[in-house]
């Protein structure tokens, strides 16, 4: 199915970072002799922690627009950057785990995703992330905890990201009561969540509800690009269904857009 959301936080650009670290401060209403207000300048310094602070803002920005251009080796060494200024940046370990993650490194992009949650134990959004690489990764029930917990933070910004991805992890773990419950509140927040789209289209299909499943899977399809899991399990629902040519239509679109996964059958099985 679709892959879980993973919350990367994003560093706010801040104006002070156009190069300048310095500020001209204007004192008023100082007088010459003669009575004449005057208006002296100075310079004041920006101390020392601030400029860790920006130092290692910039460094995370750099890392991010490298990530989101593929180019994986600046990524890397920018987030090592900031690390190097800021130890316990856990955004930059979140970028480091990303990385590693694209790399197919998936151990130590668990550790990296877990070392930010320590440094930031009440971040939802780490909590997120974590319980995502644990669910994608054959946890799905220690993976619930994470997103629990991410769910507690109630200055979390995007609560139907992590219950869509309580509730697609709970229907790995078998827990369908939990998954239906958590799917239809994430889809009550975000009505265009493709993941908990996916999900209950996976959900209503294993418990053969194949209307209702199909109803979900033209929502996703419209939601979002299909990937070829979702083809799959559009043309096994409409195979459900009796409807042979709509099934066949999918398996078709599959092949067409993507031909290495295009060994699907209409009644086959859905990759997980």
């Amino acid at each position: 199915m679709q892959r879980l959301k993973l919350c990367l936080l994003l560093i706010p650009f801040l104006l002070a970072m156009a190069g300048c670290s310095r500020l001209t401060i204007v004192k008023p209403k100082m007088e010459r002799k003669d009575g004449e207000q005057i208006a002296e300048s100075y310079q004041v310094q920006d101390s020392p922690a601030t400029k860790q602070r920006m130092e290692t803002e910039n460094a995370l920005q750099r890392s991010t627009q490298r990530l989101r251009a593929g180019d994986l080796d600046a990524a890397e060494k920018n987030a090592r950057a900031a690390l190097k200024i800021s130890p316990e940046s856990a955004d930059a370990y979140t970028l480091l785990a990303i990385v590693a993650d694209r790399r197919q490194q998936t151990k130590q992009a668990g550790d990296y995703y877990k070392r930010a949650v320590e440094l930031k134990p009440g971040s939802g959004a780490f909590q997120n992330n974590y319980g995502t690489w644990l669910c994608s990764n054959g946890y799905p029930a220690e993976a619930l905890i994470w997103f629990d917990r991410a769910l507690d933070d109630r200055s979390y910004s995007t609560p139907g990201a992590a219950l869509a991805n309580a509730g697609g992890c709970a229907l790995k773990a078998g827990q369908r009561e939990r998954a239906e419950r958590d799917l239809r509140q994430a889809l009550t927040l975000e009505p265009k969540n493709a993941y908990a789209l996916a999900s209950m289209a996976e959900s209503q299909y294993q418990a053969g509800s194949y209307f209702e499943a199909r109803a979900f899977i033209e929502r996703r399809i419209a939601a979002a690009p299909a990937s070829p899991d979702v083809l799959k399990l559009a043309s096994q629902i409409e195979e459900r269904l009796g409807d042979k040519a709509a099934a066949g239509r999918y398996v078709q679109q599959l092949r067409a857009e993507f031909p290495d996964a295009s060994n699907a059958q209409p009644g086959g099985k859905a990759e997980q």
